[in-house]
């Protein structure tokens, strides 16, 4: 049975393997920039990853927040640290946030369901 992560996940690898076919330099530097910001630096990839979770929610994109929760997960963050992270995105995001934070918690419980 599929679930809705399965289906962006799928839709994600589609869409981006179509992409890299266009062969447009600014389009292939963007996603090398994107690929390479989330890279242990003076910050370590795990905390990269919470911030651009923290910051997809305040910004409302619902498959940021998919992706970068798949990430935090594998990443090893605990339930509890993201629940934590959800609420600095709720306090610096406002009221406007709360349904992606119902996103996030429903995204949250079908990756944690996913890994058994």
């Amino acid at each position: 049975m599929t679930n809705r992560m399965d289906e962006l996940n799928a839709y994600r690898a589609r869409m981006n393997e179509r992409i890299f076919t266009i062969d447009h330099l600014g389009i292939k530097r963007f996603f090398n920039l994107d690929t390479n910001a989330y890279h242990d630096g003076a910050l370590d990839g795990k905390t990269k990853e919470l911030l651009g979770l923290v910051a997809s929610m305040v910004l409302r994109c619902n498959d940021c927040i998919d992706y970068h929760v798949q990430q935090c997960v594998r990443a090893g963050w605990s339930d509890e640290e993201l629940y934590d992270a959800f609420n600095v995105a709720l306090v610096v995001g406002g009221s406007i946030v709360i349904p992606h934070l119902r996103h996030a918690v429903e995204t949250l419980d079908l990756v944690r369901a996913a890994e058994g």
